[in-house]
């Protein structure tokens, strides 16, 4: 005589449920938006518990893009302060041998058909070309709906214009005569203009123009080549004699410094944006998703 198993026992002796989920137990699954937030996630993670404590008392983002500003001025007021330490360094007569020898060693090696190529490199860094570069690129962002990294790029750049005369004026540098200049300059030597404005501008563009790509060989070609272009403005500008290699190696650190602040300003807003401003984001097209 054979005997069943319960309709509700299956034949492997494992027990199934029968009871259907109540609406409580049921999981709504909510595909994720757009990631806008590159690759430091962690970083970004982190930034938006300072971004949390910041909301309470900003109530949408123009107010917290703001209050970043006032951060900003006040990040700068101290990396002012950091650097004034490092120009009393140089001031003290630290750099002063290295800065003579580099020079006296560039001297006897020039050459008119050098000279020529690195007046056209140095004019990589001059106003007009800064500011047409800026303009086109700009005027590109805007048009393809990357309002927010256009105005970024207007800021990073006329603030460290600003910031750079600034320094300039405090610590009152007399540009090198040790070897006869190969192009005009004007104004104090300290930090470097050409260095400072170019490590802002390019690396600014390296960095709006990297954060669409798909591919690590992309951006990393980009950056590549910003910092290509920074280096060899640098040493023009140590080639002609208008300034000490402590000049240019100062007006790296404070553009990198700067521009940092204003990138990571504009990760910042854009996280903000995509958890509680969705609006926001109508003026600025996420960046698109990073390919493996």
């Amino acid at each position: 005589m054979s005997t069943s198993l319960p309709p509700s026992v299956p034949p492997s002796g494992e027990r199934r449920s029968t009871v259907e989920p109540g609406p409580r137990e049921r999981r709504v699954e909510v595909e994720p938006g757009p990631d806008t937030r590159g690759h430091l996630r962690r970083f970004w993670d982190l930034a938006f518990i300072a971004l949390r404590f910041i909301r309470r008392h900003a109530h949408s983002a123009y107010a917290t893009f703001g209050i970043f500003v006032l951060a900003g001025a006040a990040i700068a007021l101290l990396g002012t302060w950091a650097f004034a330490e490092f120009a009393e360094h140089v001031a003290s007569g630290s750099t002063l041998a290295l800065d003579d020898a580099v020079l006296r060693w560039i001297g006897p090696r020039r050459t008119p058909g050098l000279d020529a190529l690195m007046l056209e490199i140095t004019s990589l860094g001059t106003a007009s070309v800064v500011t047409m570069l800026v303009g086109v690129a700009a005027l590109f962002l805007w048009l393809n709906k990357h309002k927010h990294s256009a105005i970024l790029l207007f800021v990073s750049t006329f603030g460290g214009v600003i910031l750079n005369n600034l320094l300039k004026l405090g610590f009152s540098r007399p540009r090198p005569d040790i070897i006869a200049w190969g192009a005009k300059a004007t104004f104090y030597s300290f930090p470097s203009g050409h260095a400072m404005s170019a490590t802002v501008v390019y690396t600014t563009v390296a960095y709006l123009a990297a954060r669409l790509q798909r591919t690590h060989a992309a951006r990393a070609s980009i950056a590549f080549l910003a910092a290509l272009i920074i280096f060899v403005i640098c040493a023009s500008r140590v080639y002609l004699g208008v300034h000490y290699p402590s000049d240019v190696i100062a007006g790296v650190i404070i553009g990198v410094a700067w521009a940092s602040f204003c990138m990571a300003t504009l990760e910042a807003i854009q996280l903000y944006a995509r958890r509680n401003a969705p609006e926001v984001l109508a003026e600025e097209r996420p960046a698109p998703v990073h390919e493996s």
